[in-house]
């Protein structure tokens, strides 16, 4: 199999996917969204980077994200995943006990690697923004992007927190 590269060398932002083993709706649930919010913000802080925007679905997330110095990425993502992992199968175990009686448990919440896109241009990071919030809506989840609080679309087109500090780089 050819190896994947992740080009982290020109502090592009990046536009990230990643999706729950087998597509299952770990995320269904508040709380989980809430762990995977909750891990972004801290691992952002630890590593002094930038959120442009995020959606949480019930089966994968997007997010848009910078860093001050190169080859940030993988560790970030590698954190970020395995922190909330942990997380949320103490979740599923403890607090979600005939919700979590649907998924096996000894699998993996996350499913391995990520996808990642290089934003290299305002179009390219505007293009991404819309797609990202306009997620719920195309899954029929919500009329509008703002009706769904587990992405920034509040954030930019009502001004209002979004429970991860957010916004566009300088």
């Amino acid at each position: 199999m050819a190896s994947r590269r992740i080009f982290d060398r020109d502090r592009h932002a990046h536009f990230v996917t990643f999706s729950c083993y087998r597509r299952r709706q770990f995320l269904d649930h508040d709380r989980p969204k809430r762990i995977v919010l909750g891990v972004l913000a801290s691992q952002l802080s630890l590593q002094h980077g930038r959120c442009v925007g995020f959606v949480v679905m019930p089966d994968h997330v997007h997010a848009i994200l910078w860093f001050p110095q190169d080859d940030q990425l993988s560790h970030f993502m590698k954190q970020w995943k395995q922190r909330s992992s942990v997380q949320i199968k103490r979740f599923l175990r403890e607090g979600a006990t005939a919700y979590a009686r649907t998924f096996d448990l000894s699998e993996l919440i996350w499913q391995p690697r990520y996808y990642d896109f290089n934003l290299y241009s305002e179009h390219k990071f505007e293009e991404k923004l819309a797609y990202m919030h306009q997620n719920p809506v195309r899954a029929s989840l919500v009329a509008s992007p703002c009706d769904w609080a587990w992405s920034s679309a509040r954030f930019y087109e009502q001004g209002r927190g979004v429970g991860v500090p957010v916004g566009w780089l300088d």
